[in-house]
């Protein structure tokens, strides 16, 4: 039996949990900044990192007691060291490092990235067994910094077959809700707005580059701009719709839902492909949009293999997957020295642009 805490505080989460046996969570523990950083529209990294500060503390410690274990209980410490907020990502490093320090425990650095894809082989359900791993197996992470096609051919062994281009797809839904004035984050506030919308109102572009894995959502950003300025004389995506400047009343639930059917079906149908051309054994989804109902159901249909997406309160950032992740490390004795650092723009794979 190991038990791991880990320390997630990548972007704007302040989370820590203890994982067993790299799948039993013990404890997840999440302090939310959603509230404090929804006043500018998206995460202001100074503010993110000081709130980190204030909630380490207190975070760990509620993991420990959820948990019910100790200091002594504990045979090594995680975290995440990159990508992310370099700011935000060194509270936790400090953390991890002074807690491994203090109890002569070893320390993992883990890949952010990785660790979301170690979120669909936690046992969330509380069955009492390890979620069974089937390779070679294909991952669509998706969230508001990373959009990327990952081959997993076995624990640590990945290859990215496509990526974005341009904006991530949490990045573009971010960016339209604030155009439409729906909320923040963009991914449930755009679900929200599109379930009484018309997704076929708009016939909103499709960028499928040539047959590659790669993604590109900056033309269907514009193109949604386009639309916007026929209701309102806003001229930039940042900025929010003023439809009173307009005589007619902008269609918010078609734009809504015409737009989060486009990003979609790109996105299932490349992986689609994918899965098809790797002969996987299983589709994985990962990070803050595999949160989306409407992905969830499209992917689930539209794929022969098993596709598996983790419970909503796993999609986002938590300590959970990057326990899960530093466990098979552990166990290929892959640890980490003193000198670790944190990389804000550290790629799941070592020679990834």
């Amino acid at each position: 039996m190991t038990k791991i805490l880990a320390i997630e505080t990548s972007c704007d989460e302040t989370a820590a949990a203890i994982i067993e046996d790299g799948y039993k969570i013990c404890s997840n523990v999440v302090a939310s900044q959603i509230d404090i950083h929804r006043r500018y529209g998206g995460v202001f990294p100074e503010v993110a990192s000081r709130q980190h500060i204030l909630a380490i503390g207190t975070v760990i410690q509620d993991a420990l007691v959820q948990a019910e274990t100790d200091w002594d209980g504990l045979d090594a410490v995680a975290v995440t060291y990159g990508p992310g907020l370099a700011g935000s990502l060194l509270v936790g490093v400090n953390a991890a490092k002074g807690i491994a320090l203090a109890r002569n425990l070893p320390l993992i650095g883990v890949n952010h990235l990785e660790g979301h894809l170690y979120s669909n082989w936690l046992d969330h359900k509380h069955s009492g067994h390890p979620p069974r791993k089937k390779f070679p197996a294909l991952c669509l992470l998706v969230s508001g910094g990373h959009t990327e096609l990952v081959l997993i051919r076995h624990h640590g062994n990945y290859e990215i077959l496509g990526r974005t281009i341009d904006d991530a797809a949490g990045e573009a839904f971010d960016k339209i809700a604030r155009l439409l004035d729906v909320g923040f984050p963009g991914g449930p506030a755009i679900e929200q707005a599109a379930k009484d919308g018309n997704p076929n109102a708009y016939n909103f572009p499709q960028a499928r580059l040539g047959g590659s894995y790669d993604f590109s959502f900056s033309g269907l950003k514009t193109a949604v701009l386009r639309v916007a300025q026929k209701y309102s004389n806003v001229d930039k995506l940042h900025t929010p719709a003023d439809p009173r400047r307009s005589g007619s009343k902008m269609p918010v639930a078609d734009i809504a839902a015409s737009f989060q059917t486009a990003v979609v079906d790109v996105l299932v149908s490349k992986t689609k492909a994918a899965a098809e051309e790797h002969n996987v054994k299983e589709v994985l989804l990962a990070g803050g949009v595999s949160a989306n109902s409407l992905l969830r159901n499209k992917m689930m249909s539209s794929l022969s293999q098993p596709v598996l997406a983790p419970p909503i309160w796993l999609c986002t950032d938590n300590a959970a997957m990057i326990g899960a992740a530093a466990y098979w490390r552990l166990q290929a004795g892959q640890t980490s020295g003193w000198e670790l650092d944190v990389v804000a723009n550290l790629p799941l794979v070592a020679n990834s642009n």
